[in-house]
């Protein structure tokens, strides 16, 4: 089976094109590869130091720096640094603005649209920013292996939604990176650990990451070579930061300072800050951290013990604690499922954490072997040397070039497998009928990437038969799709309520050349705009189609309780809706369904109260 990337020029990756695997973190971020010699993964370092602090700096001359040549202006040119940009990647004003206390200055637009950040009054956007960060990485790694670097996997969280993995993608399009995948964090250490790369492997595992300001836990079941994320939770809003800011509340009660007045000082904050980010390295392996800090030639000393520290903090790390309590309930296990827990991210380095941790899963081993802080580059990186073609003995992280889906109602496609998705992969997605009384329903499975089935190709179909007869939209039926690492896509249908299944095996990726790939592709993105105009007007349709049924059927069944009148009108507004959808108008269609939609709703509710009625009525009271 040929390997495929998403490179629409080249249609496949050459095998000696080097494909880096990058973790762009909150606090900070690494940059991985595989070593040509060891066969191992490793995180690239211009210097001693594998970590780029995530921080970006703009000169009034507008001249960039990144990394820990921008650290220190946090405190001298706050409103010209920018840190945590990833929790901003995705989101308007909106969902930022409850924690929209940074140095740097976030434009409130009042719209839904992303955020944009200004800085010597120009305006950004987060992915822009953290296209910086990114190009930041690969000429790193391009100085260090002395090549040019192309080619990238870049991980996210897994509680990420699509537009933050989208803006991430972006963001490395515009570092003039190729980005073949977006990785789960939690999947990528998971990698690094070496879980999951024996297809015989069968294993639930908790992946904590903890990280400087974010945290997740994320459940995983790993069988066959397949990830599945069974739960994630966590707290976008939850970090080391949170550590560091606790340790300022402490040091201000201890020094009698108003801690609201140091935080409208952007640059006196950010030295308490970074003062106490080395303050909380120290209490990893000391009982007592002291350091001090100079405010106009006055010396502050600052001090703070291991359990006062703890004290602090013991709220924020129980949330955590909560959460993983939360992801076990809704993964539907227990503790003793979890066949072991690995920690990611800086922040698990915190005594406290590791001690209610092995308290709360009843453990005394707790898997760090490996650097917290790298582990998910060094993930990135396995992935990407699969990717690249390194590794022929594992096929669990090869990828659907094009979408996988169904046809729905109106010739539309509905996606269940995105395109670029690694296989092994399992999706699904629940459906049901659109006719009263419907006991087959015919399942076609597509490939491609357009609105309309049309344009896209047919793999194969099948009949889910003898579905007990109810009313449309009471049969629940649960289709899955499985794409197996040979490339062979298993389609299974069940209606829920009565056990009723079919199932069928399709070679989704036969008799496809990479230009026709290529030509696919290319297909969707020149047709993008005609293609979603016509997937709205095709939805206006049978919607506009279902309602006449819906009320059609509302006359045949209750026309005792509409008046002459009502009948009448009811008909009146369904012949205009008939007469509209023949005019391919989607605002049109869409402001006549509206109408019938208005003027109905009282029946609706009427019938409710009726069949109330009915059924108290015809209880017998005896025998309650």
């Amino acid at each position: 089976m040929a390997r495929i990337s998403i490179n629409i020029k080249e249609g496949k990756i050459k095998k000696n094109d080097t494909v880096i695997g990058i973790d762009l973190g909150t606090t900070n971020s690494l940059v991985a590869i595989i070593d040509k010699e060891t066969k191992l993964p490793k995180c690239l370092s211009k210097t001693n130091e594998t970590i780029v602090p995530s921080i970006i700096h703009f000169s009034n001359n507008n001249t960039i720096t990144v990394g820990n040549k921008a650290k220190h202006f946090l405190s001298t040119e706050p409103q010209n640094t920018i840190y945590s940009v990833k929790r901003l990647l995705g989101r308007s004003y909106a969902d930022i603005k409850e924690h929209a206390s940074y140095g740097y200055r976030i434009i409130d637009d009042e719209t839904k649209a992303m955020v944009k950040v200004e800085i010597n009054g120009k305006l950004y956007n987060p992915i822009e920013l953290s296209s910086i960060i990114l190009k930041e990485l690969k000429e790193n790694a391009e100085v260090i292996l002395n090549e040019t670097i192309s080619k990238a996997v870049i991980t996210v969280p897994a509680y990420f939604n699509d537009s933050q993995r989208q803006a991430t993608r972006d963001a490395g399009k515009l570092a003039g990176l190729d980005v073949l995948r977006i990785v789960n964090e939690p999947t990528a250490a998971s990698l690094a650990y070496g879980i999951g790369l024996n297809s015989e492997e069968s294993k639930t595992i908790a992946v904590y990451d903890l990280g400087g300001g974010t945290f997740d836990i994320t459940i995983l079941n790993i069988q066959n070579g397949i990830f599945e994320v069974l739960t994630t939770n966590g707290d976008t809003y939850i970090g080391g930061d949170d550590f560091d800011r606790k340790i300022i509340e402490f040091w201000c009660t201890q020094l009698d300072l108003n801690i609201q007045e140091i935080e409208k000082n952007k640059g006196l904050y950010q030295l308490f800050r970074l003062k106490a980010e080395d303050v909380k390295k120290q209490l990893s392996t000391a009982e007592n951290a002291h350091t001090f800090i100079t405010i106009d030639t006055i010396i502050w000393p600052l001090n703070i013990s291991l359990k006062d520290f703890e004290k602090s903090i013991l709220p924020i790390v129980e949330k955590t604690i909560n959460c993983c309590q939360l992801a076990l309930k809704d993964a539907g296990i227990s503790i003793i499922n979890i066949d072991e827990v690995i920690l990611v991210g800086g922040s698990t380095r915190v005594p406290l954490v590791t001690d209610l941790l092995k308290k709360f899963f009843g453990t005394e081993t707790l898997n760090d072997a490996l650097n917290a802080d790298e582990v998910v580059a060094l993930g990135a990186a396995i992935e990407a040397d699969i990717l690249a073609g390194n590794r022929k003995d594992l096929l669990l992280l090869d990828v659907t070039p094009l979408s996988l889906g169904i046809e729905t109602l109106g010739g539309l496609m509905d996606t269940i497998i995105p395109r670029n998705n690694k296989i092994p992969i399992k999706a699904g997605r629940e459906y049901t009928t659109s006719k009263d009384g419907q006991i087959n329903l015919k399942i076609a499975v597509y490939q491609g990437e357009r609105e309309q089935v049309e344009h896209n190709r047919k793999l194969g179909e099948f009949i889910l038969n003898n579905i007990p007869a109810m009313p449309a939209g009471f049969p629940k039926i649960d289709i899955q799709f499985l794409l197996n690492a040979d490339g062979i896509l298993k389609v299974e249908a069940t209606e829920l309520r009565s056990g009723t299944r079919q199932n069928i095996d399709i070679v989704p990726q036969y008799g496809l050349t990479d230009t026709e790939v290529e030509n696919m592709l290319l297909a969707s993105m020149q047709n993008a705009k005609q293609d979603i105009n016509a997937r709205l007007l095709t939805e206006a349709v049978t919607e506009a189609n279902q309602l006449i049924y819906q009320c059609e059927k509302l006359f045949k069944n209750n026309a005792v309780l509409l008046t002459a009148k009502e009948i009448e009108e009811t008909q009146i507004l369904i012949q205009s809706l008939q007469n509209i959808i023949t005019t391919n108008n989607r605002d049109t269609i869409n402001f006549e369904i509206e109408r019938l939609n208005d003027y109905t709703r009282p029946f609706a509710e009427r019938l409710m109260d009726s069949a109330v009625n009915k059924a108290l009525n015809g209880k017998n009271i005896d025998a309650i």
